[in-house]
């Protein structure tokens, strides 16, 4: 791959960063060029620094775009192409997920290199997510270092209300799982699609006792709402043997660890398809970021 313009230390601190200076082609095809990118908003322009969950715009100029161009930027979520775009500028917006360092690069259709940036996120602590319950609460704290799909994800699901009046309706020993259905075991619909699985091989964590983690069917990309907790050391039968295998890990609890034994100690009952349901119901109050 080729960069049009290629910045070594400066690189990291600039916002706009000149690009190719003319057109190139490939056969009867004339690919597009990037002459600046811009973005917004920033916490500090030297180097650049995004705000962690914030949605931000990068406005592409240069000439051709239209010709095609792609966006890797792997501290993004859903990252979306404005209206009205031109063969000079193009915009775009995404939602920062990752925190640390990350590298945003953009290429042309003939994978050439046109735009590169250093960006970062910063979070000074890592989010925290108390959970009330009708037994106690706990306190979570999440890890968007290492999942931070599966982070995003619980964080939209608590500052939406979703878990409020909802109930533990698992029990079974091993793990305690929640956020799918009322106290009535009426089923909630997810509001939010289905993520994509962060394989412990990948991110890591480990399904050792006290630890959060998304639930999912047999299928590898198919969690929403529900997570658990590990009551147990699970990471033998949990844990990924494959990328797309396993159970995504994304925190773990910090204070509550004897409600959800307390949880689990609640005698059970099968009650339509559910086979572990609490004879009383635990139900979550109120689920609320708390740092």
């Amino acid at each position: 791959m080729k960069a049009s313009t290629w910045l070594l230390g400066a690189l990291a601190s600039l916002v706009f960063l000149s690009g190719c200076g003319g057109s190139k082609s490939s056969g009867n095809t004339t690919l597009a060029t990037v002459s600046s990118v811009s973005i917004s908003p920033t916490l500090n322009t030297s180097p650049t620094v995004v705000g962690y969950r914030q949605t931000i715009t990068m406005v592409v100029n240069g000439q051709n775009l239209q010709q095609g161009i792609t966006i890797t930027n792997p501290g993004c979520n859903t990252l979306t192409e404005s209206a009205g775009g031109s063969n000079t500028t193009r915009t775009f917006t995404c939602k920062i997920i990752r925190v640390g360092p990350f590298d945003m690069v953009i290429t042309d259709a003939a994978n050439n290199r046109l735009y590169f940036a250093s960006m970062s996120a910063p979070l000074a602590a890592r989010p925290q997510v108390t959970l009330a319950t009708t037994m106690g609460n706990i306190v979570v704290e999440l890890n968007p270092g290492a999942a931070p799909i599966s982070v995003d994800n619980f964080l939209n699901y608590v500052e939406s209300g979703f878990y409020s009046n909802t109930i533990f309706h698992r029990a079974d020993k091993q793990v305690i799982q929640a956020g799918g259905y009322t106290p009535s075991l009426t089923a909630v619909t997810p509001t939010y699609s289905a993520i994509t699985l962060e394989s412990t091989l990948a991110t890591g964590l480990s399904n050792t006792q006290g630890t959060i983690g998304m639930a999912s069917t047999s299928a590898a990309n198919s969690a929403t709402s529900q997570f658990y907790f590990n009551v147990v050391d699970n990471s033998a039968i949990f844990n990924a043997t494959t990328s797309s295998g396993g159970y995504a890990v994304f925190g773990t609890i910090v204070s509550g660890l004897n409600v959800m034994t307390a949880i689990d100690s609640v005698p059970t009952s099968a009650q339509g398809s559910l086979p572990t349901v609490p004879v009383t119901p635990i139900i979550i109050t109120s689920a609320t970021r708390t740092q």
